[in-house]
């Protein structure tokens, strides 16, 4: 999209000018303090992307940019377009307005309760159903009017309907057609790429006879979207692509690994929801102004309520956020590893065994020693009322905080999978994952060295814990100067100019030792403690594995692991910098 074009965006829920933000299911964009909003409401309501930072596919982005010119957000603001609404106290907010409560009641308002969304008038002999809507989108999708379709969907026209007489699906229709937008919208919306029609074939098979090559080859990329993005996040690669087949060789579909265990696929389901997490999170800190991140920007500590889940799921989704990165870099390649043993058709004693080990390290341990079992173990209404306050309040919410998962626990669900290490070990090589294990536990060893722990006790023994804190403005600056410098960094991934690795992370280390200097050597706080080690142990991993990117022996596999694993510790670096930037304003404002 052209800059002239880009200047006349503006915020589909403020209209703020030159939007960064866009929400793929509602067809929008959004600035950036709607976009901390959208992040809140979890991926159920509003799946957000980046419009530069975020990986995009070409047809996927052109959808979502194709709605927003054709005023889909119409679709969301219908009944504020009557002129009546002015006058009966409805308004759209405005960038003026403050984040809480304006601009927060008026985006629950718009998406979560859809009370701006035109109604069709409904009589008892005529009622407007599910079904109908459904038929309507089955017919629709052979055109490429996608506002329609979108309009169908917001109304509750379901993605995945089974036409009776046409014996197909709405993706049949429109792989059928070529409309590759309506199938990405179809996607979004839950359409199965693998579904059957009545003679027993796939939207992916209509593609093809149709002669719609690059349609087929988006389905089966959206087909196994969950495996690859899994994968990605641990080795910055999609596996089994190569020139322009697709060949997913180490590739698996979720639905042909489940093998009747709904648990497997609900787990599958959250740490995907939980890896988007922590993606969008690096990306938001990466492009956020510190100096406003915290009194009027929305975190996500971990992922928020899904009323359609259980109490039980959505507070196993939100321990996920207490896995550090190697441990949930494990978690990941117990799923993959599990999920391939599925679609091998391996056997085992019993189907549940392998989920119920990983599952204990999750939400096996509410009696554990020291946690109050009167106390809940997730906020019920998590990023709902206070979402600031709740990252900083204490350990239910902190990445940092001693919760019911420790590495100890979930190692020995590790061990207890060694029985099907050949089949890692297979899975592994085709992902270009060999020694990941090893690495990770390397890069995230943050168990101090001889010198190291002798400062520290030397540190321990010279006083008393100290509670001052340093000036809220000169920990913004060197919050800012430390994220000035990893986005030069990523600018630096994102072009793979490896060697500017080592310069950018030897400017990274310097502000880090600067910033870390601010604060006391003995901080009372157990928070402020467990930020600057984070700070300052990712920092010292982050110039280890530049240092790799510098050596010039690597494989291209090799590089594109240590990339992976700078961009990983660049994020835990910002993390705790707004962690120490949160709890420096709000104990310096009391």
């Amino acid at each position: 999209m052209s800059k002239r074009v880009r200047s006349r965006e503006v915020c589909a829920d403020c209209s703020a000018p030159e939007p960064r933000w866009a929400s793929v299911n509602r067809g929008v964009l959004i600035c950036d303090e709607c976009c901390s909003i959208h992040r809140g409401l979890g991926r159920h309501s509003s799946q957000v992307r980046h419009l530069t930072h975020s990986p995009w596919p070409h047809s996927q982005l052109q959808m979502v940019q194709t709605l927003y010119g054709n005023g889909a957000n119409s679709i969301w603001e219908h009944s504020l377009l009557d002129p009546s609404s002015s006058v009966s106290g409805k308004r759209k907010a405005n960038p003026q307005d403050r984040v809480h409560p304006n601009k927060t009641e008026f985006i629950k308002a718009k998406y979560q309760m859809l009370a701006y969304v035109h109604r069709m008038p409904c009589r008892e002999d005529d009622s407007v159903t599910a079904k109908d809507l459904s038929k309507q989108l089955h017919s629709s999708v052979r055109t490429g009017n996608l506002e329609t379709c979108l309009r169908l969907l917001s109304l509750g026209a379901q993605a995945n309907f089974f036409h009776p007489e046409k014996g197909n699906t709405p993706l049949h229709i429109a792989a059928k057609a070529g409309q590759i937008l309506q199938a990405e919208l179809l996607a979004v919306y839950g359409a199965d790429p693998g579904a059957l029609d009545s003679s027993g074939k796939t939207p992916i098979d209509y593609a093809r006879q149709a002669g719609h090559q690059e349609l087929a080859e988006r389905l089966v990329e959206i087909q196994y979207e969950l495996t690859d993005r899994l994968t990605f996040y641990l080795c910055g690669r999609r596996p089994g692509k190569c020139s322009k087949s697709v060949n997913h060789s180490c590739s698996f579909a979720l639905e042909e690994c489940i093998q009747y265990n709904h648990q497997f696929e609900e787990l599958a389901m959250d740490v995907y929801d939980e890896v988007d997490r922590r993606e969008t999170d690096a990306v938001w800190l990466a492009t956020q102004n510190h100096s406003t991140l915290v009194t009027d920007t929305t975190v996500v500590p971990f992922l928020p309520v899904n009323p359609e889940y259980s109490s039980t799921r959505n507070q196993g989704r939100q321990k996920l956020a207490r896995f550090s990165a190697h441990e949930f870099a494990t978690l990941v390649i117990d799923i993959l590893t599990d999920a391939k043993r599925r679609q091998w058709g391996n056997s085992c004693e019993s189907p549940k065994d392998n989920v119920e080990l990983i599952l204990q390290g999750i939400d096996g341990h509410h009696n554990s020693e020291g946690q109050d079992n009167d106390q809940p173990d997730y906020d019920s209404v998590a990023s709902d009322e206070d979402p600031v306050q709740e990252a900083t309040c204490g350990d239910k919410s902190s990445d940092l905080s001693d919760g019911p998962i420790t590495v100890q626990e979930f190692m020995e669900v590790k061990s207890a999978l060694t029985a099907s290490e050949a089949k890692i070990q297979q899975l592994l090589k085709g992902c270009s994952l060999e020694g990941q294990s090893t690495v990770l536990e390397n890069d995230y060893d943050t168990t101090p060295n001889h010198s190291e722990m002798e400062e520290t006790a030397h540190q321990q023994e010279e006083g008393e814990e100290d509670a001052t804190l340093p000036c809220t403005e000169d920990v913004i600056c060197k919050t800012e100067q430390i994220t000035k410098n990893i986005q030069e960094l990523l600018r630096a991934a994102q072009e793979t100019k490896h060697e500017s690795f080592l310069p950018c992370s030897e400017k990274i280390c310097m502000a880090v030792t600067e910033m870390a200097a601010l604060f006391p050597k003995r901080p009372s706080s157990e928070t402020v403690r467990g930020s600057l080690c984070l700070l300052t142990s990712s920092a010292s991993r982050l110039h280890r594995e530049c240092q790799k990117a510098a050596e010039h022996n690597l494989s291209p596999s090799d590089i594109q692991l240590v990339t992976q694993q700078v961009i990983q510790c660049a994020y835990d670096i910002a993390k705790a910098a707004k962690q120490l930037v949160t709890v420096t304003t709000k104990e310096n404002n009391n």
